[in-house]
């Protein structure tokens, strides 16, 4: 069993809210990440992504290369065996032949050689081809890792950008309305009702909301091409425009009755930093074994024959063992254990660092996830509010009972309420996606 070294229990307190239930564990273990995005649209992107994304790419093909040497690894466990065979034909004219005659001869020969085979006596193949597999295995888990994070920064920029329409269409709503107003000012300054002051006032007031309008349509045309990046390839702004208004955006919100810390084990970079510790500690068996002889073999069957049909009746071979141990290495041996033993302790340290980022962020995110759903109904509380304040006062106005500032004071916190409003319904669902992926959700 891992020690954690962090608390048992996640933190408890105001910011968390009370405990919740009726989640299923399994949805953060192996059910995948459809089971917790509903949304058929979003779960098309997240497909499209998995399948087209250049960063994955590189992370599954840096998988290939570290399976590749872990197979280099696990050859040198097994001897090298060379086949070769060759031919000679050699014709003497009588003129320069020994013997006064003209003679052909052939020569046919084939041999088996074992070069070089390391008896792994003292276990350090064995540890080198321990050590490939680690990183092999850590490789895999950063490619999970990276699948998870790929999965939720889709869905963030699917939601940044729902998001971001709802503030466009917004500050397109509020600009009719000061447009609006702005003309029943100019009429009631031209009759003498309002003043001029009051017309300037409504004048800003609407050059303030265009301005607004012109962020938000750069944000949405940003997001969406940061989706077309997450995705890798293009996107149809048909299907786009049609998109699912914030509100309806679902996500999995119930998490499991009292979940426990461990559950951040499962987390593909934890697991990749456990296996780099392996990885390490089957590099000091490496660096161990060099301390003791290294045996190797060297072995040859071979035959030569002036007849093809004879050739295979192997007459000769050869059987050459050696033996090398270290007598005096000025301490090169005892310093590569020392480095391997550091490396490992370094390794220890940034598992236990992984551990406690990962009990941070899981933290941090239950925190917001227990006080962004408070703060979106005391939003909503203030929306009706303000659009409450804002009907009266341009009821007192009309009837000239107020200024047209105390109008534009209640039209402008509306504004600012009903912005508050999307932005934190926005941060509400992203929350939930963090979790998903601090909590290393389903694949």
């Amino acid at each position: 069993m891992v020690l954690l070294p962090v608390a048992g229990a996640w933190p408890q307190g105001a910011a968390y809210g009370p405990a919740q239930g009726g989640g299923d564990q399994a949805l953060f273990n192996e059910a995948g990440w459809k089971a917790f995005f509903a949304d058929p649209r979003l779960q098309a992107l997240i497909a499209q992504a998995l399948a087209n994304n250049r960063d994955l790419l590189v992370a599954t093909l840096n998988i290939e290369i570290a399976r590749a040497g872990y197979r280099v690894s696990s050859a040198a466990l097994l001897p090298q065996v060379d086949a070769g065979a060759s031919a000679t034909v050699e014709h003497n004219p009588r003129d320069v032949s020994t013997t006064g005659y003209t003679t052909t001869t052939q020569r046919f020969d084939a041999n088996l050689a074992v070069t070089a085979f390391e008896l792994d006596l003292f276990g350090r193949l064995h540890s080198l081809r321990q050590q490939a597999l680690e990183q092999y295995l850590a490789t895999t888990e950063a490619r999970s890792a990276a699948q998870i994070a790929l999965v939720a920064e889709v869905a963030n920029a699917w939601i940044a950008l729902l998001a971001d329409r709802r503030l466009l269409e917004l500050s397109e709503r509020t600009a009719q309305s000061r447009e609006r107003s702005l003309d029943l000012t100019e009429r009631s300054a031209a009759r003498g009702i309002g003043t001029q002051v009051d017309v300037a006032q409504a004048r800003g007031a609407l050059e303030t909301v265009r301005a607004t309008r012109q962020l938000y349509l750069r944000q949405v045309a940003q997001d969406r091409n940061a989706l077309e990046l997450l995705v890798g390839a293009p996107l149809d702004q048909q299907d786009l425009a049609a998109e699912a208004p914030l509100e309806r955006v679902r996500v999995v919100e119930d998490l499991p009755v009292d979940l426990p810390s461990r559950v951040m084990l499962r987390r593909p970079d934890i697991a990749a930093a456990e296996h780099a510790l392996l990885a390490q500690n089957a590099n000091i068996g490496a660096a161990r074994a060099a301390f003791f002889p290294d045996i190797s073999l060297t072995g040859a069957l071979g035959t030569a024959s002036q007849n093809l049909g004879s050739l295979f009746l192997f007459g000769a071979w050869s059987f050459l063992p050696q033996v090398s141990a270290p007598v005096f290495d000025a301490g090169r041996n005892q310093a590569s254990l020392d480095s391997a033993k550091a490396s490992r302790d370094i390794a220890i340290a940034q598992y236990e660092k992984a551990i406690q980022t990962a009990f941070r962020e899981v933290s941090d995110a239950l925190a917001a996830r227990g006080t962004l759903t408070a703060q979106l109904a005391a939003q909503q509380a203030a929306v009706a509010a303000n659009q409450e304040a804002w009907r009266l006062a341009s009821a007192r106005y009309e009837r000239g009972v107020d200024s047209y500032l105390v109008v534009l004071d209640a039209e402008r916190n509306l504004f600012v309420a009903q912005q508050a409003e999307i932005v934190t319904m926005q941060a509400r669902l992203a929350n939930f996606v963090n979790l998903y992926k601090t909590l290393g959700g389903g694949k």
